[in-house]
């Protein structure tokens, strides 16, 4: 559960993101007529470059590296409805493609401080969503695993909340809704990409797995690994419910 100074953190985060996204929209943003919204994470390519991946602050091209991450995505649902489907002035202040670089712009960082309240790391922005890691110490695997659970349950919870809070009193839009996946597996931590260009990536089927687990509405799915793993406690209030997601086999959490 996110405490007040936290609560606070996001809040001023939202505001200078959605601040800085009508400063950017009143610049020129409004020309882009019909091209998808997308916010792409920039970082400067090179054979041995700076990362955000955890425990691995600079990737080199030439070391192999191997380990085990809970890969979190965080993905907005109806984003591509929000950009077809024209909303009446009557209803809300923005529409269509403003609307949802609006969206975006309060939610994806929003997302990026939540996760980095639990010692995780955003990796890469997906348009409308974000895919997160956290390290898995081999002797310590529940230190992750409550840290991933506790960024995802704040991110539909808290975090939405703020973020619609805020869409709602600035432009009188509707809430947007989330779906959160949770994988965990070996990965390689490597460089992708044309020499001198060349970006840190984790690679591994925790990241595809998260993927497909995301498309729940408000929900939180977790891959077999990450279930058969999850710590036994005595008393626990959660319920692990199978159901398939996507062609993936995974667990919806309940209370």
């Amino acid at each position: 559960m996110l405490n007040i100074q936290e609560e606070n953190d996001i809040k001023e985060c939202i505001r200078e993101s959605l601040d800085r996204a009508e400063n950017h929209w009143r610049q020129g943003g409004y020309k882009l007529l019909a091209k998808a919204a997308t916010l792409d994470s920039v970082n400067e390519r090179m054979e041995s470059a700076p990362s955000h991946i955890p425990g691995h602050s600079i990737v080199q091209d030439d070391i192999t590296i191997i380990d085990e991450f809970i890969a979190l995505v965080a993905d907005m649902r109806d984003s591509s409805k929000h950009l077809n489907s024209a909303i009446s002035e009557k209803t809300a202040k923005v529409s269509q493609l403003q609307r949802v670089y609006y969206e975006t712009s309060a939610l994806l960082p929003a997302l990026a401080l939540t996760v980095k309240f639990e010692k995780g790391s955003v990796t890469e922005y997906l348009g409308d969503g974000i895919l997160a890691l956290f390290k898995v110490d081999p002797n310590e695997k529940s230190i992750a695993i409550y840290a991933a659970y506790e960024a995802a349950a704040n991110s539909i919870g808290r975090t939405r909340e703020l973020v619609n809070e805020a869409l709602r009193e600035r432009y009188s839009l509707p809430d947007i809704n989330l779906g959160v996946g949770l994988a965990m597996s070996k990965t390689i931590v490597t460089l992708i990409g044309l020499p001198g260009e060349k970006h840190p990536k984790a690679f591994g089927e925790c990241v595809f797995r998260a993927t497909k687990l995301s498309g729940g509405k408000n929900e939180i799915y977790v891959d077999e690994l990450v279930r058969k793993t999850w710590p036994q406690a005595k008393g626990g209030t959660l319920q692990f419910v199978q159901r398939s997601k996507n062609d993936v086999n995974g667990y919806l959490i309940s209370k």
